[in-house]
C-alpha cells in the first residue's frame, strides 16, 4: 500500500474520488460525430475505474506511461484529465453498490474511458460489472490485438508470426447471461414448454441457458472488422465458428459474416471458396475471407500460427482464442483489449484481478499500458499510441521484465533478463524509454 500512495502522489492530472463527483477543474468530455466518429478535445477528461485485486497498481503505473506518451508526442498541446470514476470493491465500500447509479451517469457523460479488472465470483453472488458496462453502452466489438514483443516468453517455435487482432462480438451469445437453476422455477417452466411444445427432451436436473446471436448483432461487428482489415491492409479475415453442430447460432453467425463481406466490402476482398479462378492465389490488394471450425482453429493457431490475421468471432468463441493467443507472447499480463459501440468506449486489460498479487508491486502492466494505448488509437491520437508502444518494445528488447514473465521462461531466455522488477519500476523503464524518443 506504501508503494501506491507513492505513486498515486506522482501522478499527474489526475482528480480523485473526495466522497462525491464533482466537475474537474478543467478539460471536456470527449463527444461523438457520428458511430465510432469521435470529436477530441485537446484536454480531453478520460474516466478510470481503479479495479480489484491488482487493478490499483496496473492502472497507475499505465497512467504514468501515457502522460508521458501524450506530453513527448505533442510537446504540452494536448494531455489527458484522468477523472476516477468507482465501480468494484472500492465503490461497494464507498457508496453501497458495486456499479453506483453515479458512476453510470459519469460514465454517460464522458463515453469513452478506461477500466481495470474487476472481481467477479464464480457459480453465485453478484453479476459481473465488466458484462454490465459492456451491455449498458452497447459495447458490441471486444477488439484484442496480439503480437509478440521480441524477449518475451513463449510456448512456440515462431512467436514472430503471431500478429492477430481480434474482433469478439460483445452483447449476445451466452454473455447475455439468460440461464436459470436446475431447480428453480423458471427452469421447470422452460423443460415443460421444450417437452409439450417443441418435443424436446432434457433431464429434470440440467440448469438451461440460451445463446441468443443475432443478424443484427452479427452484420455490425463483421462490418466493423471488415472494414479495420480494410483500413490497416490486413491480409486475413477467419470467421471462427462452431456452426457444423450448433447451425442456427453460430452456424448463421458464419453466413451473416460472409453477407457483410460480399454485400459491402466486394471491391476489397476474395472468399476462400472464389480463389480456384485466381490459380489457388489471393489476388493483389485482396483481402481473404475464410471460415474455420473453433476446435480445429484453436489448435491450427499453434501449427500453422501465420495463416490467422483477423479474427472474427461470436462471444465465447472469442474468449477462448483470445486468451490462448496471448499465451502464445508472453500470457494475460501482456494482452490488451479495447471495448467499442458507435457512441462510447472502454480500454481495459484483459487479465483478470490476480488477488493473490494485490499490493505486491509484481505483476507486469503492460497489459494496462497497451489498453490505454488502444485507447489513444481509437480517438485519433496514433502519434502518442506508437511512442507507448515503441517504449514497451524498447523495454522489454532492453532485457528487464517483471517476476510474473521471468517465471515463464526456459534457461535460455533468462539468459536475455538484464533485472527483474517490480510493476511500478517497469514503468519507470517505459517511461524513460518513452521519453527518449
Amino acid at each position: 500500500m506504501e508503494v501506491l500512495e507513492s505513486v498515486r502522489k506522482r501522478l499527474e492530472g489526475v482528480c480523485w474520488f473526495e466522497g462525491r463527483y464533482v466537475d474537474p477543474p478543467e478539460g471536456r468530455p470527449i463527444e461523438f460525430r457520428g458511430p465510432i466518429d469521435p470529436s477530441v478535445p485537446d484536454v480531453p477528461v478520460i474516466p478510470f475505474i481503479e479495479g480489484d485485486g491488482i487493478g490499483p497498481e496496473v492502472t497507475y503505473a499505465a497512467i504514468r506511461v501515457v502522460n508521458a506518451a501524450v506530453r513527448r508526442a505533442y510537446g504540452g498541446a494536448r494531455r489527458i484529465v484522468w477523472y476516477e470514476a468507482l465501480a468494484g470493491n472500492k465503490a461497494e465500500k464507498l457508496l453501497g453498490e458495486r456499479l453506483p447509479q453515479q458512476t453510470i451517469e459519469l460514465l454517460r457523460r464522458y463515453k469513452v474511458f478506461f477500466k481495470a479488472p474487476l472481481e467477479t465470483p464464480i457459480g453465485g453472488g453478484w453479476r459481473s460489472v465488466n458484462v454490465a458496462l459492456r451491455q449498458m453502452f452497447d459495447l458490441y466489438a471486444n477488439i484484442r490485438p496480439v503480437k509478440y514483443f521480441p524477449g518475451l516468453p513463449s510456448p512456440i517455435k515462431r512467436p514472430e508470426a503471431v500478429d492477430l487482432v481480434i474482433f469478439r462480438e460483445n452483447t449476445e451469445d451466452v454473455y447475455m447471461g439468460i440461464e436459470w437453476q436446475w431447480d428453480s422455477e423458471e427452469a421447470r417452466k422452460v423443460r415443460r414448454f421444450l417437452r409439450e411444445e417443441l418435443g424436446v427432451s432434457l433431464r429434470d436436473d440440467a440448469g438451461i441457458g440460451l445463446k441468443p446471436i443475432s443478424r443484427f448483432g452479427t452484420r455490425r461487428i463483421a462490418r466493423l472488422a471488415l472494414k479495420f482489415a480494410v483500413e490497416n491492409r490486413r491480409r486475413v479475415v477467419t470467421i471462427m465458428h462452431k456452426g457444423n453442430i450448433m447451425k442456427y447460432t453460430e452456424g448463421a453467425f458464419r453466413d451473416w459474416a460472409y453477407e457483410v463481406a460480399v454485400e459491402e466490402f466486394r471491391d476489397h476482398v476474395v472468399l476462400e471458396s472464389e480463389l480456384p479462378q485466381y490459380g489457388g492465389q489471393v489476388p493483389e490488394g485482396r483481402i481473404l475471407v475464410n471460415d474455420r471450425i473453433a476446435d480445429n482453429m484453436l489448435q491450427q493457431l499453434l501449427t500453422r500460427t501465420s495463416e490467422y490475421d483477423v479474427i472474427l468471432s461470436p462471444n465465447l468463441n472469442g474468449d477462448y482464442v483470445s486468451d490462448e493467443a496471448a499465451g502464445l507472447v508472453g500470457g494475460l499480463g501482456v494482452a490488451p483489449g479495447i471495448d467499442v459501440g458507435d457512441f462510447h468506449m472502454m480500454a481495459e486489460p484483459v487479465h483478470g484481478t490476480a488477488p493473490k498479487y494485490a499490493g505486491k508491486n509484481y505483476v507486469n502492466p503492460t497489459a494496462s499500458i497497451l489498453a490505454m494505448g488502444l485507447l489513444l488509437r481509437f480517438i485519433g491520437w496514433r502519434e502518442a499510441a506508437d511512442m507507448l508502444v515503441r517504449g514497451v518494445e524498447a523495454t522489454f528488447a532492453a532485457g528487464y521484465f517483471t517476476g510474473d514473465l521471468v517465471r515463464q521462461m526456459d534457461e535460455s531466455e533468462r539468459a536475455r533478463v538484464r533485472a527483474v522488477l517490480g510493476t511500478q519500476e517497469f514503468a519507470d523503464r517505459v517511461v524513460e524509454f518513452v521519453e527518449s524518443l
